[in-house]
C-alpha cells in the first residue's frame, strides 16, 4: 500500500479493533514459529519478521511483511505484502506482491495473522526453485503509482511450488 493510501484508509470498526487486539495477544503468548511481530503503536498496520524454515532455499534468510487491516477486518482480508527486498519465488512479484488464494478469493473470517503467516511460509518452504513468476516485469509494470494487489484479478492455477 502506498504511502498515500495508507493515509486515506478507513479507520477499523470495533468489531475489528476487538479480533486485532485479541489476535496480538495471542500471538505475544504463543507466536507462530519462524516469525516475529515488530510493535508498533499502530494496530491497522503489523511488520512482522519470517525467517525461512531450515531444509528450504530459504534458510537462514530473513524478509518483512506488511500486513494492513481493511475497516472491516476479518469479513475482509487484510492486504499482505512482502517489503523489499522481496524473495525469490514463483508466487512472489518483485514489488512484494503474493499471489496465494488464502488473501483474495479464498478468506475466509476464521483466518488469522497466524495462519496467514503460516501458509506463506509453506509456500515458501514448497519451492524448489529460487525464479520470479514469468509474467514478473508486466505485472509489476502495471502496478506502478501504489495498486494494490486486492485489486488484481488473480490467476489461481499452480499450487505445486
Amino acid at each position: 500500500m502506498s504511502s498515500s493510501s495508507a493515509s486515506s484508509r478507513k479507520a477499523l470498526s470495533k468489531i475489528a479493533c476487538n479480533r486485532l487486539q485479541k489476535e496480538l495477544v495471542e500471538w505475544q503468548v504463543n507466536p507462530p514459529s519462524g516469525f516475529k511481530h515488530k510493535v508498533t503503536d499502530n494496530l491497522q498496520r503489523w511488520v512482522i519478521e519470517v525467517n525461512g524454515a531450515a531444509g528450504t532455499l530459504y534458510t537462514n534468510e530473513t524478509y518483512q511483511l506488511q500486513v494492513d487491516f481493511p475497516e472491516h477486518y476479518p469479513m475482509e482480508a487484510p492486504q499482505v505484502i512482502f517489503l523489499q527486498p522481496a524473495p525469490l519465488h514463483p508466487h512472489i512479484y518483485s514489488n512484494g506482491h503474493i499471489c496465494l488464494d488464502i488473501l483474495y478469493d479464498s478468506w475466509s473470517p476464521a483466518m488469522t495473522v497466524g495462519s496467514i503467516c503460516i501458509s506463506i511460509l509453506s509456500m515458501l518452504s514448497s519451492a524448489t526453485a529460487k525464479q520470479s513468476p514469468e509474467d514478473n516485469d508486466r505485472y509489476v509494470k502495471n502496478c506502478r503509482n501504489g495498486r494494490s494487489p486486492k485489486q488484481t484479478r488473480w490467476w489461481f492455477h499452480d499450487d505445486k511450488v
